[in-house]
């Protein structure tokens, strides 16, 4: 009797392998390392948190993924082929992968009408159908209806969260098959931040999108995602289910953030000093100038504490599909 091997999964849709971005430092001194060697995965019909705190890199990371940002070494694959730098290629990539900003103020022109600003995608890539279908299909998927409605309006004449709808539609327009959305509810309040939320499980439900949220937000997370990345000095420190990774954080740093979250069980975490500057690295962890269990003693009583200081640790199996840059959270995961 023959037996069938198993097949292979299927690649990610967006696979990302020790991608480095480096910006000129200031005044002739060390590089900044903005994105210091990032492993991240998005399948299809995915929503992926990556969170993390304000200058981490995660902003960086998105305008990399768009080709926006060139790294300076790494490897971005999209469905199973490396992106390319070559301006065809580049175009291509950008129609299946859209680009959704924080501030909807600033992404739409202001003397453009709401079906200028949707038309623009279609235009640039020289869509050869029905143009005015093509707008009013992609703003009811976004919520705006009836469409026609919205279609001479301009930006000041709509709501914040009819803006970000907008720029949403925009992006849908080219039925691309992933969104990067940095921050997409920062700037809207909090009554209309779960209606665009919403928006994006039932464009994934509705249309297998698949999302990369960038967010400082782990309740952002927590609501959206199906997988969180959590980000610390331009480097993923935790990946794993949502559901994993926030009922049972193993990094120190994803603890931290989570301590902060309204209702959250026990003190707040405070993190002493700021993070140190991306063109000077610590040693070891890049954590350690700020971790409370090094500076609480745990480290050295787990005897991890050199490793700590020395020892740059990469991501780990910490069990349940979740993956740690910790020494201490990994000794903990073997005992």
């Amino acid at each position: 009797m023959t037996t069938t091997p198993p097949t292979a999964p299927p690649p990610p849709l967006l696979g990302v392998t020790g991608l480095h971005v480096t910006f000129p430092g200031r005044q002739g001194g060390p590089p900044v390392r903005a994105v210091d060697g990032v492993a991240l995965a998005v399948r299809s019909g995915e929503i992926v948190a990556l969170v993390g705190e304000s200058g981490c890199g995660k902003t960086t990371l998105a305008r990399a993924l768009l080709g926006l940002v060139p790294p300076a070494s790494g490897r971005i694959e999209f469905a199973g082929r490396p992106l390319t730098y070559r301006s065809r290629a580049l175009k291509a990539h950008r129609k299946r992968v859209q680009l959704v900003l924080q501030d909807p103020g600033s992404s739409l022109n202001p003397r453009h009408t709401v079906y200028d600003a949707v038309a623009e995608g279609l235009r640039v890539h020289r869509y050869s159908g029905d143009e005015k279908e093509a707008v009013t299909e992609a703003l009811a998927r976004a919520g705006l209806r009836p469409p026609e409605r919205f279609l001479l309006r301009l930006p000041h004449e709509l709501s914040g969260g009819q803006r970000q709808r907008v720029v949403i539609a925009g992006a849908l327009v080219l039925a691309p098959e992933l969104l990067v959305a940095d921050e997409p509810v920062a700037s809207l309040d909090a009554s209309v931040r779960g209606e665009i939320l919403a928006l994006l499980l039932r464009l994934r439900a509705e249309l297998r999108l698949a999302a990369l949220v960038v967010t400082h937000d782990l309740g952002l997370a927590w609501n959206v995602a199906d997988r969180v990345a959590v980000m610390y000095l331009g480097r993923i420190v935790e990946t794993g289910s949502v559901e994993e990774v926030l009922t049972a954080p193993r990094h120190p740093y994803t603890r931290a953030l989570l301590s902060v979250l309204p209702g959250t069980a026990g003190d707040p975490v405070v993190l002493s000093g700021e993070p140190p500057d991306p063109a000077r690295i610590p040693s070891g962890c890049r954590f350690r100038v700020r971790c409370p269990v090094l500076a609480g003693g745990e480290a050295e009583r787990a005897g991890v504490a050199e490793r700590c200081r020395d020892e740059d640790p990469g991501l780990s199996d910490a069990g349940a599909g979740v993956r740690v840059a910790c020494h201490w959270a990994e000794g903990r995961a073997a005992g």
